[in-house]
């Protein structure tokens, strides 16, 4: 089920990556391979190879922003938690056991958790991420930490081939061109790579260590302990599904969690 929230900051956000990557592409193709390797089979090389890597972060955008990420279905017939609610009842929740979420008016599965910004319970929530415009949870996760893998090889490109392209003659290049246009959006082009780079990095860090500790961040926060205690293996299989290895690379792969449709937590 494709979703698009109408966040304003979700909005400029994905605007913003869009506009990044489009920049990246034109500079590092038009600014440091034609004017450096345009002689050379590796220029030829290197634009395939960056255009790939391009397309599949693209692709992994796209389906962590507009998937589902793993939206609790509502019930069919309203529920009356009148009671409950004036009661005021603490609820404790259980990592085996299902709760009531007073905003949705609905039960929710266990590690479920409502968002404020999509107005709606998400299965095993992570964070409502700006970026994507969408909730990293249960259903989405993968193509999340793609995006960042691929957007983190993306930059790493761009800052070894911009810098090498730096000792490298400009060919064809007049002096007035060498020292103004080339070198201003060669510079700019490092500084988003490196900014965009570390950005990313911290995020895939952050991101592996919730899947190999099976906390997610708002489980972290509300401090909750995990007793039951999955094998590293079983943890990344729920991420990234239970196909290959090179398969756990590909954003067009569908994960087991994402395959289960939401209706089946309906009552």
């Amino acid at each position: 089920m494709a979703v698009f929230h109408k966040d304003p900051c979700g909005v400029i956000c994905l605007l913003m990556t869009y506009s990044a990557v489009l920049y990246a592409d034109y500079c590092l193709v038009q600014h440091v391979i034609i004017p450096t390797l345009t002689d050379s089979i590796w220029g030829s090389l290197h634009v395939c190879i960056f255009n790939v890597i391009v397309l599949l972060l693209a692709i992994s955008h796209a389906r962590a922003s507009f998937s589902d990420p793993g939206v609790v279905a509502r019930p069919s017939t309203s529920l009356d938690f009148s009671e409950i609610n004036k009661a005021k009842i603490k609820q404790t929740q259980n990592e085996n056991e299902w709760t009531i979420c007073a905003k949705c008016e609905a039960y929710r599965p266990p590690r479920a958790h409502h968002c404020r910004t999509c107005g709606r319970c998400v299965r095993k929530m992570d964070h409502h991420c700006p970026w994507i415009n969408n909730c990293v949870g249960e259903a989405n996760q993968k193509y999340f930490v793609l995006f960042l893998f691929y957007t983190g090889l993306a930059s790493l490109y761009c800052i070894i081939l911009t810098a090498v392209s730096w000792t490298l003659n400009c060919q064809g290049c007049t002096i007035e061109y060498a020292k103004k246009t080339r070198i201003v959006y060669t510079i700019i082009l490092m500084i988003e790579g490196c900014l965009f780079g570390l950005f990313v990095l911290a995020m895939l860090c952050d991101q592996f260590s919730a899947i190999m500790d099976d906390m997610t961040a708002v489980e972290h926060v509300q401090r909750h302990i995990r007793t039951n205690r999955k094998p590293r293996t079983a943890l990344l299989t729920e991420v990234f599904g239970r196909g290959t290895f090179f398969l756990w690379f590909c954003p067009c792969s569908t994960p087991h969690s994402a395959a289960m449709p939401s209706e089946r937590y309906n009552v």
